[in-house]
């Protein structure tokens, strides 16, 4: 075999020394917590990178740390077969569960008895990843526990989640468990980029990370610094010889996978139960959320003969923490009514400050969770935010000497509209539909919301003014509103009236995806939308469609094809379309994807847009061919900046990508 030209071996050296370098440096970030350079020096060190192969493109290899930045959109997540069952954790959070564990475990483990491996409960979404031959060849979510979701190739571009295990003699085969989760920096962080850009913003970190790592498109999780903490061997063929779950964690360690440095043995249950002590302590201090202690038989053999139950490993327990929880008052109780006629009891709560957050509302559920908890207005309750995020009424505490109210009972009648109520389960329902005020409103507002037909100026308060004046009775009356309805409406006046139709008469011209979400079908969101309206292609063909053919769709299971054939086959519900097309509104089919000055380029859209909305930019490139994204990569061929465009324009020019403004993105879509 003839020798490499100079150059291009001069080429693979040195990128063989970038890459060894960039993993290094990932490891001590991700690992070891001790980082060695600055951002800004690796990503010199990544450009570099980037820039040598996109030179000498035969010398890029899959493992590379280039490769991380995400590939094409998918159309889903295909199912994927766990190569051993990921099973669930019984939890706890009373000291006696755990003694009773303790006694269990001990009697069944007999002589050898090699203590616990206590690890910290991380909260976030547990992950399969499988190595062959120490190249990362797939990764899923848990789902059920034997069928999760393929999200391989998210899963790639995460930095703490080695391409190739850091061996010479790796397993033939590697499966390993871990938890993926978004540090609260980077949680931060992230939220304020979404509120910058008008997004919604996610709940908590653990729903962060479970949006991040279920995108379609991985150049958007590519965006997002998550971290993975493994604690577990699935299933290992060809490995060395791993004696106990102590040198389980320092396997995972030496392989380059990123095991909690948190961990420890413990010898006695009440060794564990003061790591658990001093972990509810510290898990303030932390950057990333806990919510309990997971304590593990340490003796392989011996979890091997307790084996599992359907559900639970014998020989593992989750010792949660408890709740962040304070004691107050429900000052009233009061019922509203949702877009579905749902009824939610919700309790009004003397305020009080839980975790560093005000609460003055709690949700009850419903009529059976408030007789099982038998909880009534003037109690004094312990409310949590359950799961550390969410207001929740947990039970009443008892005080003595206390004169209890009367029984609290959910109305007879919808408190909006008089309607009687409907029970359906555990859920009182008013069954008025949208000739119901509440959820007339709420569904009014829904319609004109941002990822439906965007009508700006169409904010509770309007809502609320255009049905209680008798002005809107159905989302179609929108499309029929005058001048001189709104003017005369409260804190309108000339301009704003103007602006408000303006909007309108421009939702007239909309999508069939966003027309579909707009209708609040049960179970449509946007992303089932999409899926529609390429699928039918126009309303009328989707109007007549039957179960069958939903099913056909992507994504439409029975139940969901059940759910929409009856919308639309609902009287009501038909007149309401008829009447919005009527009225001027026109659904644009999906347009196929054409060739022209757009084709295969990657766009991305930053900063605020004059003649349309950032959605309708995205959806117009994508029909002139091009695909769009939410961060700038090395796959950005070109960046649409409008008012203030913030990092992305700075990250754009960094890298050397074509930037251009609002007016010059329409010239070339209208040369299309």
């Amino acid at each position: 075999m003839p020798p490499e030209p100079q150059g291009l071996a001069r080429a693979r050296r040195r990128l063989e020394h970038l890459r060894r370098e960039i993993r290094r440096h990932d490891r001590l970030y991700y690992e070891l917590d001790r980082p060695e350079i600055s951002d800004a020096a690796y990503d010199r060190l990544m450009n570099e990178l980037k820039r040598l192969e996109a030179q000498f493109p035969a010398l890029v290899t899959p493992d590379s740390p280039t490769q991380r930045v995400g590939g094409a959109p998918v159309a889903g997540f295909r199912p994927i077969k766990h190569l051993a069952p990921m099973l669930s954790l019984d939890s706890v959070t009373a000291l006696a569960d755990v003694r009773r564990f303790d006694a269990r475990v001990r009697e069944d483990s007999g002589r050898r008895w090699s203590g616990y491996v206590a690890e910290p409960k991380f909260d976030g979404v547990s992950i399969e990843v499988v190595y062959r031959d120490g190249r990362l060849v797939r990764a899923a979510t848990r789902g059920d526990g034997d069928l999760g979701e393929s999200v391989t190739e998210n899963i790639r571009t995460i930095r703490a989640v080695p391409a190739r295990l850091r061996t010479s003699r790796p397993p033939r085969l590697l499966s390993v468990r871990g938890e993926v989760i978004m540090r609260l920096g980077d949680f931060a962080q992230l939220n304020r980029s979404l509120a910058r850009q008008g997004e919604p913003l996610f709940a908590n970190p653990r729903n962060a990370a479970a949006g991040s790592i279920r995108q379609l498109d991985a150049r958007v999780t590519a965006g997002r610094r998550l971290d993975v903490f493994f604690y577990d061997i699935l299933r290992m063929d060809g490995g060395p010889a791993i004696a106990d779950g102590w040198a389980t964690l320092r396997a995972l360690a030496n392989w380059g996978l990123h095991a909690s440095p948190l961990a420890k043995r413990c010898g006695t249950l009440d060794a564990a139960l003061a790591y658990h002590a001093a972990m509810a302590t510290r898990r303030d201090e932390l950057d990333y959320e806990i919510d309990g202690v997971v304590l593990k038989l340490n003796d392989l053999a011996a979890r091997a003969r307790l084996q599992t139950t359907a559900r639970h490993p014998r020989w593992a327990l989750a010792f949660k923490f408890a709740p962040r929880a304070a004691t107050t008052r429900i000052v009233d109780i009061v019922v509203q009514v949702g877009r579905t006629g749902a009824l939610t009891p919700v309790a009004l709560l003397n305020p009080v400050e839980i975790g560093g957050v005000t609460v003055a509302r709690a949700t009850l559920h419903n009529p059976e969770e408030i007789r099982r908890k038998d909880l009534r207005i003037g109690d004094t309750v312990r409310v949590v935010r359950a799961g550390d995020v969410i207001p929740d009424v947990v039970e009443r505490v008892t005080t003595a000497r206390q004169r209890r109210r009367p029984p609290f009972r959910m109305p007879a009648r919808c408190p909006v509209c008089r309607t009687a109520v409907v029970h359906d389960g555990p859920i009182d329902r008013c069954p008025n539909g949208l000739a119901c005020p509440a959820q007339l409103k709420r569904a009014i507002s829904h319609f004109g919301s941002r990822h439906a037909l965007d009508i700006r100026g169409l904010g509770p308060e309007t809502v609320e003014a255009l049905v209680s004046t008798g002005r809107v009775h159905s989302v179609a009356d929108l499309f029929a509103l005058r001048a001189a309805d709104v003017r005369t409406l409260e804190r309108f006046g000339p301009i704003s009236a103007g602006n408000l139709l303006q909007a309108i008469d421009r939702a007239r011209h909309t999508s069939l995806w966003r027309f579909l979400h707009a209708l609040g079908i049960p179970g449509v969101g946007a992303q089932i939308a999409r899926g529609l309206a390429a699928h039918f292609g126009t309303l009328a063909r989707l109007r007549r469609a039957n179960e069958a053919d939903l099913r056909s769709a992507p994504g439409i299971g029975p139940a969901a094809a059940r759910e929409i054939a009856a919308f639309l086959r609902r009287r009501a519900n038909r007149r309401i379309i008829d009447a919005c097309l009527a009225r001027g509104l026109r659904v644009e089919a999906p347009s196929r994807p054409r060739r022209g000055p757009l084709a295969g380029q990657t766009i991305v859209f930053t900063g605020g847009l004059t003649s349309m909305t950032r959605e309708d930019a995205e959806e117009r490139a994508r029909d002139l061919g091009a695909q769009t994204a939410s961060s700038v990569t090395s796959h950005t061929s070109l960046v649409v900046a409008g008012r203030d465009p913030g990092s992305k324009l700075d990250r754009a020019r960094s890298r050397g990508v074509r930037v251009i403004d609002e007016a010059a993105f329409l010239r070339l879509a209208r040369g299309a």
